[in-house]
């Protein structure tokens, strides 16, 4: 294995382990409320995106009806359809092999999938983090979920929080230039502000609306510079 690949294998063994050990609130919190260790494990298995998963487990906590619940938690995974997007040409994967790498495609395996220079390297990370990640989420959520009796009051604790604090931890330090930083804290103003008076799951949907909305006005202003410099010669 060459340096690059060895690189690669390490940045997406320390995101798959870091986010991978933050199942364990989930299984937590989804015990704690009023899911069953096999309901809380089948969510994992199957719907494998921490995001919905504590969307669903948190309207459900909640009082909210399940549909609405499930309604919430669906929207809020929508975003996984257009990484899917992208990923099918960065990775290029055999015909046979991409449904079951449509599981694997979420917030984390499409960063570190992103983040690498080729296409070589773009499906070693995507592997060794979706694998790793997998593994470790699914056993972990089966550990909180056996342990939620001996911890108690989950609320107090604060657990639901985890999971979204290292995906933003992990999210920062690629924010690198004003563009990027512009959506990012554009997309948090606008989450933030439609939280208390939208569905769950619809916050999520519209703050994505900031990546075009500040690409169009990045691109309006840089028109406008260009035609400044037109005019000049």
């Amino acid at each position: 294995m060459g340096k690059p690949d060895a690189a690669v294998v390490r940045d997406a063994l320390s995101v798959g382990v870091a986010v991978g050990l933050s199942g364990f609130a989930f299984g937590v919190t989804s015990a704690g409320s009023g899911l069953t260790v096999w309901q809380t494990c089948a969510l994992s298995l199957m719907v494998f995106t921490g995001a919905s998963q504590f969307a669903l487990v948190g309207a459900l906590a909640a009082g909210g009806n399940p549909l609405t619940a499930a309604a919430g938690a669906f929207f809020l995974g929508v975003r996984n359809a257009f990484y899917g997007l992208r990923l099918s040409q960065l990775l290029a994967l055999p015909r046979a092999v991409r449904p079951f790498a449509a599981q694997w495609v979420i917030d984390e395996t499409t960063a570190v999938s992103l983040a690498q220079p080729g296409r070589r390297s773009a499906r070693i990370g995507f592997a060794v983090t979706g694998v790793t990640l997998y593994v470790l989420w699914n056993l972990t959520t089966l550990l909180g979920a056996l342990g939620a009796e001996a911890i108690g009051d989950t609320d107090a604790w604060g657990l639901d929080a985890a999971g979204p604090a290292v995906f933003l931890a992990l999210l920062a330090p690629m924010l690198k230039t004003a563009t990027e930083r512009a959506v990012a804290g554009l997309a948090v103003l606008l989450g933030l502000a439609l939280l208390p008076v939208l569905p769950a799951g619809v916050p999520v949907l519209v703050a994505a609306l900031a990546a075009p909305g500040v690409l169009y006005l990045e691109g309006r202003r840089k028109g406008a510079r260009d035609d400044v410099q037109g005019g000049e010669r």
